[in-house]
């Protein structure tokens, strides 16, 4: 399972990522016989092909079924990226410890809570960390962007899948243009995933472009739907403000399970509030264009400990070679084996 460059490694796919991308609670029960069908057929190859270990990264609701079949049937298990159990579900920290030889983590502080529970889990960093540095310089985006490069910079990232882009457009949209009636010399663009079609954004007056990790980078200031790209931001030293919106009903079953104050990556990192979450209905001009308005000042006391902060979560996250980590570890699982 996986997407367009494992395909590109020559790796035969059971299912690619585009109908895997279902996030939340309400949202996944109508592709529940989809996922039924797709875990009976995961097992059956590992019944048939009798694999030497069986790596899953991330997506616990499906993976960690998985995990349990796999152990059933005496293989072995390498777990990288695992669920936030810190966040909720504290119970899947002993299906770890249970069904997997290996688990490496990319938060520093998972690697405690799992040993506590038992399971054989090591720290490998953060794989944002390994991206090569393929940015083009600010001038050269200002100028492909058709931009000014002595005015400021708003990037807006409202997602990468269709039920992101529901919930946060709309109002990221509003946002944005409230931003540039109080201060016109703010210049915004939105940021589009390749996999998106184009004609999502047929509202949006803005410049839409492909470039989110240049975008990220040459912003002044961002507003940033929550989850990996918040890390991404942190990265590149970007100050900016966390958004998230779901469907009510999923919003009152997170707030009854999840036991965390944050939800925000480098809040998480940071174990302190160092960049500001909105969510649900707070997600709106009135909330949210104070704060980017002072992000979007130079000599704002806000954006200067940001930025600070943002310094902080990037030595907390560690040095590279996640990926290197990660593939010693399935090495080693292997070799035991032998």
């Amino acid at each position: 399972m996986g997407g367009d460059r494992l395909k590109a490694q020559g790796v035969e796919l059971l299912a690619e990522l585009d109908a895997l991308a279902v996030m939340g609670f309400v949202e996944v029960l109508s592709r529940l016989p989809y996922f039924w069908r797709l875990e009976r057929e995961v097992i059956r190859l590992i019944e048939v092909e009798r694999p030497d270990l069986v790596v899953l990264v991330d997506y616990p609701g499906f993976n960690l079924r998985i995990a349990r079949a796999a152990h059933m049937r005496r293989c072995r298990v390498l777990y990288y990226i695992p669920p936030k159990v810190w966040a909720w579900k504290r119970s899947r920290a002993r299906t770890l410890a249970a069904s997997t030889h290996g688990v490496a983590t990319i938060l520093p502080f998972e690697t405690e809570l799992l040993a506590r529970y038992g399971a054989n889990a090591q720290y490998v960093g953060n794989p944002l960390l390994d991206r090569a540095d393929a940015v083009a310089g600010r001038d050269e985006c200002f100028r492909a962007w058709g931009l000014d490069a002595r005015r400021p910079l708003l990037g807006v990232l409202p997602g990468s899948r269709v039920q992101e882009l529901d919930q946060h457009l709309e109002p990221f949209l509003e946002i944005a243009r409230a931003v540039v009636k109080r201060r016109p010399d703010v210049q915004v663009v939105f940021s589009r995933a390749e996999s998106m079609g184009t004609e999502r954004f047929d509202l949006v007056e803005f410049p839409v472009v492909t470039e989110t990790r240049a975008l990220q980078r040459w912003s002044d200031a961002a507003l940033v739907k929550s989850g990996t790209s918040t890390l991404e931001t942190a990265l590149e030293r970007t100050p900016f403000v966390i958004a998230y919106r779901t469907s009510r009903l999923t919003s009152w079953l997170v707030r009854r399970v999840l036991r965390i104050d944050h939800i925000g990556l480098p809040n998480l990192v940071a174990d302190r509030r160092i960049v500001p979450e909105v969510l649900q209905d707070e997600v709106s001009p009135s909330v949210v264009v104070p704060m980017l308005l002072e992000l979007l000042d130079a000599g704002s006391p806000m954006r200067a400990q940001q930025v600070r902060d943002l310094d902080l979560v990037i030595e907390r996250l560690g040095g590279r070679g996640a990926s290197e980590k990660v593939a010693e570890m399935a090495m080693t699982i292997m070799r035991d084996r032998a």
